[in-house]
């Protein structure tokens, strides 16, 4: 018995010991100042193991590793790096919150991380660390049932975007279809690009989906949220609808062209019916007038030739009265 109260004795001590030699070995790693500015060295120093060999990493505010160096520590576990000089602020080393890390390779690869801030000033800002991270969802603002479309995702932090996989950087997304319910978008998230991600979505019944994404790096959340109507078809249905309906308008048009052109030689052909009676009517009038002015001239023809006849005629009676009475004599 007291043999084993001894043996758990010694374990706990051996527990305590390996506890306190572990704290006091424990990595450690710090930065000469909090806030840079173009053109400063970060200095970086802390503690390790005798001899350790350490990785030194810089992340850029996307996640990204911006500078990568390896380094040893001296025979008591110091060791101080200049990481980098800040250079002017471009598109690979932007303003923004950076990460330092120290990665120890004989400690089963303990690692120890801080913040620093690139900013124009290296005055401390009231708010030294901050990243601003920043969720944008791209989604068609129409679609129709039964019919698969693409919603797309933008991440950014300070500007970059971020590094990592979907299924962690936007594990908790969701949509929220019109009946009310929730679905988990999660594990049907791709990645196209660093910071760019995109799902295939299938609507099965009409109404308003609204599609929450919600970004998570860094320990800095964000949220961003777009919403598509679906209708039972869809714009390039109705489209081609309209399409057909115009070209029924476009033959409507043409028939009504054609009739109207029909109905104007019709026209045409009355108006010329109406001259040629009109001038037909004309003729006969003047054939009328014409008429009456020789049956006039015959009426007068009449008369003379009657003024002429008769006297003829008495003269021709006498003449045989005449005769008849010489002959009377004669016997």
């Amino acid at each position: 018995m007291n043999r084993l109260k001894l043996l758990i004795t010694i374990f706990l001590l051996v527990v305590m010991l390996a506890n306190f030699f572990a704290q006091a070995y424990a990595l450690q790693l710090y930065t000469d100042k909090e806030v840079y500015s173009p053109g400063q060295p970060l200095l970086v120093y802390g503690k390790s193991l005798s001899n350790e060999s350490l990785i030194i990493r810089l992340f850029a505010p996307d996640g990204t590793i911006a500078q990568f160096n390896q380094i040893t520590a001296d025979s008591s576990g110091d060791f101080s790096h200049i990481l980098i000089k800040w250079p002017n602020a471009t598109t690979n080393y932007p303003y923004g919150t950076y990460s330092v890390e120290a990665i120890a390779t004989k400690e089963n690869g303990a690692s120890n991380k801080t913040d620093v801030k690139f900013a124009p000033s290296s005055s401390v800002p009231p708010i030294l660390f901050q990243r601003t991270v920043m969720t944008q969802v791209f989604a068609p603002q129409t679609a129709a049932v039964n019919q698969t479309f693409r919603v797309f995702v933008q991440v950014t932090s300070d500007g970059l975007l971020v590094e990592g996989s979907p299924e962690k950087l936007l594990a908790t997304s969701h949509v929220h279809p019109p009946a009310g319910n929730v679905v988990i978008l999660g594990n049907s998230l791709k990645k196209l690009h660093t910071g760019l991600f995109y799902t295939d979505f299938t609507p099965t019944q009409e109404g308003t989906y609204v599609f929450h994404m919600i970004a998570f790096s860094q320990g800095t959340i964000s949220h961003g949220s777009a919403a598509t109507l679906v209708l039972k078809q869809n714009i390039e249905g109705i489209s081609t609808q309209i399409l057909k309906l115009n070209s029924v308008l476009d033959s409507t048009t043409q028939e009504l062209d054609k009739l109207k052109t029909e109905i104007q030689g019709f026209g045409d052909v009355l108006d010329t019916s109406q001259r040629s009676i009109t001038q037909a009517n004309q003729n006969i009038n003047k054939s009328v007038t014409s008429m009456s002015e020789s049956v006039k001239n015959v009426e007068a023809a009449s008369g003379q030739f009657n003024s002429l006849f008769l006297p003829v005629v008495a003269l021709i009676a006498v003449i045989i009265a005449l005769q008849i009475t010489i002959l009377a004599r004669r016997r």
